[in-house]
């Protein structure tokens, strides 16, 4: 029987996200076969050589024993968060694959969770103030965006990302592009 997944509180369901896997794969980390495999951006130089498990990166330990990051800091640290949870979302949180660098967003003073892709619902339903946020950040026009959202799959090109205010609760995106 497989052990409950540790729980991340920036990233609530990395299975759902793929961002972890089922896997019989050995953590190079710990040693240990959990069943789980982290298979997402991991930034270091031992990065090819680096397989770790779920509670490698909750504890920390993962980050620590590679010098490693799950994802980018500087949108973080741009965006004001305090830098404790700016390590727990960089040293122990499972972060995201993107065709570029992800960008993990923040908001209410604190980092977001991440959901993954977004739906088309979830693009046919945003919130104004995200909409606005989207549009400024990548410089949309609403002729762009319905070209967009008209032909979007989750988990293509362009990649949109939904991300959860802990706060507030408004739904924000990110976007990637190839």
């Amino acid at each position: 029987m497989k052990r409950a997944l540790p729980t991340f509180a920036y990233h609530p369901d990395p299975l759902k996200t793929g961002s972890v896997k089922e896997s019989p794969a050995q953590c190079t980390c710990c040693g240990q076969t959990s069943g789980y495999i982290y298979v997402a951006s991991i930034y270091s130089r031992l990065r090819s050589q680096i397989q770790v498990c779920p509670w490698c990166i909750a504890d920390g330990s993962a980050a620590a024993k590679y010098n490693a990051a799950f994802s980018d800091d500087l949108p973080l640290l741009d965006a004001g968060v305090p830098q404790s949870i700016v390590e727990e979302v960089t040293a122990r949180t499972p972060g995201y694959n993107s065709w570029q660098q992800e960008s993990w967003l923040a908001h209410c003073g604190d980092a977001c969770e991440f959901h993954g892709d977004a739906s088309r619902e979830d693009l046919e339903q945003m919130p104004a103030e995200s909409k606005a946020s989207i549009f400024k950040l990548f410089g949309l026009t609403e002729q762009r965006w319905a070209s967009i959202t008209q032909h979007y799959i989750p988990g293509g090109d362009p990649a949109i990302y939904k991300f959860v205010c802990r706060h507030c609760h408004i739904a924000l995106y990110g976007m990637d592009f190839s």
